[in-house]
């Protein structure tokens, strides 16, 4: 189930935000980018629609994943 991100609390939305970044050690390159940053980044993603956040019932959890990555069954 997609949940709106728009829809969280800021400091729920952020807190999301910076444990994925975390738990991702996602890599940008050569450059040290900051936690700040990168949280900018994933907000972006997620206002413009490349990204979405994602509840699985199943493995009762939330995530953030590529929207082209997500496919919402019915």
């Amino acid at each position: 189930m997609i949940i709106p991100f728009n829809e969280l609390a800021k400091e729920t939305l952020d807190s999301l935000i910076e444990h994925f970044v975390l738990q991702e050690g996602t890599e940008y390159g050569e450059q040290d980018i900051s936690l700040e940053e990168k949280v900018i980044q994933v907000k972006q993603q997620l206002k413009c629609g490349d990204a979405v956040i994602v509840y699985s019932e199943l493995h009762e959890s939330v995530n953030i994943v590529p929207a082209a990555q997500f496919h919402h069954r019915p």
